[in-house]
């Protein structure tokens, strides 16, 4: 692994159990896009059938999001879901290679390598993306988030957060809320 350096491009991982994975990504987004940096966001879970607050402020403020996804693994089945994460890392592989950003966000892609309930490496394979962390094109940032971050993609990365959940109001029985997870 090469020195951490700016003008290569950073590599940040967001992981952990806590909640604030993706909005830390989004805070990231807002950021460089006010710096005027080419910002695009894909996420691998989240599916466009679903309306997401980070989408539609995105789409407001003309930052770039595209929604692979199609749920989370439990509403579709391995087949379904195999074909999107095929579809998904298929066109992240265009994009961050077309060089055309300069801050690149895999939401949720570190929960899809971390699927173990069905095959997923011939779709999304571990290596591909340590490969596209290290051949993507100079200057560009890549932004990974999710639980669960492989070891090796760790090591890969420039920063790590970890966040750690402490206290969560899902304990207590209070179900996703508008404007905080949705």
């Amino acid at each position: 692994m090469s020195k951490p350096s700016k003008e290569r491009g950073l590599t940040l991982v967001y992981t952990g159990d806590g909640k604030g994975k993706t909005t830390a990504s989004i805070g990231l987004a807002v950021r460089a896009y006010g710096r005027g940096k080419r910002v695009l966001m894909i996420q691998f879970i989240k599916s466009p059938q679903r309306t997401y607050g980070e989408k539609l402020v995105f789409d407001k403020l003309g930052i770039e999001m595209i929604q692979k996804g199609i749920g989370f693994t439990w509403t579709k089945t391995p087949e379904e879901h195999r074909a999107a994460l095929k579809d998904a890392w298929t066109y992240t592989k265009e994009r961050v290679m077309a060089g055309e950003h300069d801050l690149v966000i895999l939401d949720e892609i570190n929960n899809a390598l971390a699927i173990n309930s069905f095959p997923i490496d011939d779709v999304l394979p571990l290596q591909e993306v340590l490969d596209l962390i290290s051949q993507r094109p100079q200057g560009m940032h890549l932004v990974l988030t999710g639980r669960n971050a492989n070891s090796k993609l760790i090591e890969a990365a420039d920063l790590v957060s970890d966040v750690t959940v402490s206290k969560h109001y899902y304990d207590e029985g209070i179900p996703a809320v508008m404007g905080i997870e949705l």
